[in-house]
């Protein structure tokens, strides 16, 4: 099974629009295919986004409450041993901290968010790169 770092950009996009990449890797997580990684700072930031005012035309209480105990209950947790600092946002440190230590791919719609030179330990990727990726991976 595939394993991403999934930033709450694309999750929330994904779950507003099913349809184009974001929509798609929210339907992999769904079908069991692609396994998100995560630690307590992400599940609180998706937490925290996912019950915001603004998203709720999109998502009732109960909804947001189902999509939280599913990732809770579907995620691969880690512990991060990986401290990062030089970044612009350091709201986006969990993530690229959880994909270095899982040695995963992270999966963004703000790739420039992070400093190139992260992209020598990890996969920085655009959900249409990922999507790509991997339905060339699957068919091999």
């Amino acid at each position: 099974m595939t394993r991403i770092v999934l930033d709450t950009n694309v999750l929330v996009s994904g779950m507003i629009n099913p349809h184009g990449a974001p929509g798609r890797i929210i339907d992999l997580v769904r079908e069991d295919l692609v396994e998100l990684v995560v630690d307590d700072r992400i599940l609180a930031e998706y937490s925290d986004v996912l019950n915001r005012p603004k998203f709720n035309v999109y998502f009732s209480a109960s909804d947001v409450q189902d999509i939280l105990i599913f990732l809770t209950h579907n995620a691969h947790y880690v512990v991060s041993i990986m401290h990062v600092s030089d970044i612009p946002d350091l709201d986006d440190a969990p993530f690229i901290e959880v994909a270095l230590t899982a040695a995963v791919t992270l999966v963004t719609g703000n790739a420039s968010h992070f400093p190139t030179h992260y992209r020598s330990r990890t996969t920085i990727i655009s959900p249409t790169e990922f999507i790509s990726s991997y339905n060339v991976n699957f068919l091999m």
